[in-house]
């Protein structure tokens, strides 16, 4: 897979993670329990990573939550997970980071929001504090500029020299410019604190596609810093994922962007895996990084309406999603797979033998005869009701994947 970033960046190690140097982009994600909560983050934190987020991101927002941190560490690694742990801090993470130094100590890395640290000298003092901290404890930052939450004095600064100097510029340019000035200068000012270029990412999170897209051309000239992508609020499922994959595809295209978050929206009581699974296909599909065989499914159309082929390929789906984390951990090279499930004679076999393996369903007025194909082969025909014709297609990948991919030695 192709992995070369035409942006050049500093690499910045997190735990076991390097994020930008010429790193793989890296999948991110963030946790919606509560934090003090250390048995259900820590849970959340586990299923994340075996969806295939790379770095976890939680909320450390009170006292409470940072003492629980280093018990979600322990538990995330009882668990066999060593996905690093990031603590995301707002207002008071020079307090909570001093008050908690097994907090410190047990966080891969800092998120600092530059303006949401104070307001004039208390701002550039617990900013220092922060940075000051992770130098200490030998952690990374990342300084996530939000445009919800910019450095009012700097904005107002702004605005006035555009009214004083008559430069005519919108709203909505000045704001993007303040974004690139606040992540860069806080940048400096992490440097002057301690920091090396290799302890420090930078992000500026807007909510508009074109703007992200506008202010990451900029960060990308004007800094080496690996950059983290994202949406500050993509929104809910297709809203989200369209938006999110709109800005995103085009920098990440451009080999603009180190590392990312697909920040959707949940529905109540939703599987917060969604965002993860979204981040792993948007890079999978420009070919960046492979995370999990890819599931081919025609659209469907009047030649098939039975609904056979969609079920068959949304449990199929799922069943691989459900087996990756066994078999990337037994079976190198599985992430490439390609599985097609097809609906009728018109494209079903063509695709099928292009897949790895792929079966062809009968459409409306088809004999009733499903084709397997493995390799560009006509490897089996099955016959039979839904159930059965899943449970042998599902075998038949199975014996595919211990065939066909490596394993992986035990330990």
């Amino acid at each position: 897979m192709n992995t070369v970033r035409m942006h050049r960046t500093t690499g910045v190690r997190v735990g076991d993670v390097q994020i930008g140097g010429g790193a793989p982009v890296a999948v991110q994600s963030m946790t919606i329990t509560d934090t003090a909560d250390a048995a259900a983050t820590a849970a959340q934190c586990v299923e994340l990573a075996e969806a295939g987020s790379e770095l976890v991101r939680v909320t450390v927002n009170t006292p409470a939550a940072a003492a629980a941190v280093p018990e979600i560490r322990r538990r995330m690694l009882d668990a066999g997970c060593r996905a690093p742990l990031i603590g995301d801090f707002h207002y008071n993470g020079h307090l909570l980071l001093s008050r908690h130094p097994d907090c410190a100590r047990a966080l891969d890395k800092y998120r600092i929001n530059p303006g949401n640290v104070g307001t004039g000298a208390r701002r550039d003092d617990h900013f220092a504090t922060i940075c000051r901290i992770a130098r200490d404890n030998g952690k990374p930052v990342r300084i996530g500029v939000n445009g919800g939450s910019l450095d009012q004095d700097l904005v107002m600064a702004k605005m006035q020299e555009n009214t004083d100097r008559r430069l005519g510029r919108t709203s909505e340019e000045i704001i993007d410019d303040c974004m690139v000035v606040s992540a860069v200068e806080s940048t400096a000012r992490a440097i002057d604190a301690g920091l090396g270029p290799d302890r420090i990412v930078i992000s500026c999170k807007v909510s508009s596609p074109t703007h992200l897209i506008s202010i990451y051309r900029r960060l990308a000239a004007e800094t080496t810093q690996p950059l983290h992508l994202g949406l500050t609020e993509a929104g809910m499922g297709m809203k989200g994922q369209i938006w999110s994959a709109a800005a995103m595809g085009v920098l990440l295209a451009a080999g603009i962007g180190d590392t990312v978050r697909v920040s959707l929206t949940p529905r109540p009581g939703g599987d917060r895996r969604e965002e993860v699974y979204a981040a792993c296909e948007l890079l999978q599909s420009l070919g960046l990084r492979s995370f999990a065989p890819s599931i081919t499914a025609c659209p469907g159309c009047g030649r098939t309406t039975s609904t056979t082929f969609q079920e068959l390929a949304e449990r199929i789906q799922q069943y691989v999603r459900d087996m990756m984390p066994v078999w990337k951990t037994r079976h190198a090279g599985v992430e490439e797979m390609r599985v097609a499930v097809m609906g009728c004679v018109v494209n079903g076999p063509g695709e099928s033998k292009a897949a790895n393996i792929g079966i062809s369903l009968p459409g409306t007025g088809e004999e009733p005869t499903c084709p397997v194909y493995v390799d560009g082969r006509h490897a089996a025909t099955l016959r039979g009701s839904y159930d059965e014709l899943a449970d042998a297609f599902r075998r038949l990948v199975d014996d595919y994947v211990a065939r066909r991919y490596t394993e992986k030695p035990a330990g």
